[in-house]
């Protein structure tokens, strides 16, 4: 997200204007997101974590981490499902079976020999499949 983002976000959280977002807010104005809304005790408890100066509410730089955070937890999200659709066998890991599986089904035919090529490239402590953190490293 671009600074300019987080500043709209921030203007649209401070309910009253006054620079800082409190819990009641947070409460109040999340759900205007598409998120589901915070009950009090979670926007206290979210504020409680990110509140960097202990003021008892979040700044502009607070809600920045609090939003890039939420980014980055989305994304792992989605890697996992990512890597769940290739590990066909659910073992947890990346076989060159699984993907050859994976690779047939998106219409792109590899031998096994041509999987395990694929996979030892990012295949880091050399056990022949990929665990997700190997996975993860190769999709950055």
């Amino acid at each position: 997200m671009k600074v300019g983002e987080f500043h709209v976000v921030f203007k649209h959280l401070d309910e009253n204007g006054d620079g800082k977002v409190s819990p009641v807010e947070l409460s109040r104005r999340i759900g205007l997101f598409g998120g589901r809304e915070l009950c009090i005790k979670e926007a206290e408890m979210v504020v409680g974590l990110w509140d960097s100066d202990g003021d008892g509410f979040l700044g502009p730089e607070d809600v920045a981490g609090l939003m890039e955070a939420g980014g980055a937890e989305e994304k792992l999200r989605d890697l996992r499902e990512a890597f769940g659709m290739y590990d066909t066998e659910n073992s947890g890991f990346i076989t060159p079976k699984s993907l050859k599986r994976m690779l047939s089904k998106l219409g792109d035919s590899k031998s096994i020999w041509e999987c395990k090529v694929m996979i030892n490239r990012f295949d880091l402590n050399g056990d022949g499949v990929l665990s997700f953190e190997e996975f993860r490293i190769m999709m950055r």
